[in-house]
C-alpha cells in the first residue's frame, strides 16, 4: 500500500513538473540597462506576467516594427528572448560584464521561477 501511494506521488510530481515552465537565461547590456537574452520553455500555454531583479521590475516588450510596453508575453513551447525578437524583456540599471543575478519570473497562475543569469561582454 505504502508503495502504491509512494509511486502515485512520484507520477503527480513528475506531472507538476512537467507543466512548469523553465529558463536559460543571461543579460546583454544596452542603453541603460541590459536586455533578456536566451530562451523560456513550457510545456503547454502560459503567459510571462513580470521579470524582476534586484534593479527592479523588467519591461515587457512587443517590438513589431517598434516597441511598446506591453503586460504579458505569451510562451507557447520555446520562446526566444534577445534584441532582435519580436518580444523582449528590458531591465534599467547599471549592470557589468561578468555580473551574476537571480530574475524572478512570475507567470499565470501565480507560478514563480527563479533563474541565475550572466551579463554577458557588449
Amino acid at each position: 500500500m505504502k508503495l502504491a501511494l509512494w509511486m502515485w506521488m512520484v507520477l503527480l510530481g513528475s506531472a507538476l513538473a512537467l507543466q512548469l515552465p523553465n529558463a536559460t537565461l543571461g543579460l546583454r547590456p544596452s542603453f541603460a540597462g541590459a536586455v533578456l537574452e536566451g530562451r523560456i520553455n513550457s510545456a503547454r500555454a502560459d503567459e510571462l506576467l513580470g521579470v524582476w531583479s534586484g534593479a527592479g521590475r523588467g519591461r515587457l516588450l512587443k517590438c513589431t516594427p517598434r516597441c511598446m510596453v506591453v503586460t504579458t508575453i505569451p510562451v507557447s513551447g520555446t520562446v526566444i528572448m534577445n534584441a532582435d525578437s519580436a518580444y523582449r524583456v528590458a531591465l534599467g540599471g547599471s549592470f557589468k560584464p561578468g555580473q551574476k543575478l537571480i530574475l524572478v519570473l512570475k507567470f499565470r497562475d501565480q507560478k514563480i521561477l527563479n533563474v541565475n543569469a550572466t551579463v554577458a561582454r557588449p
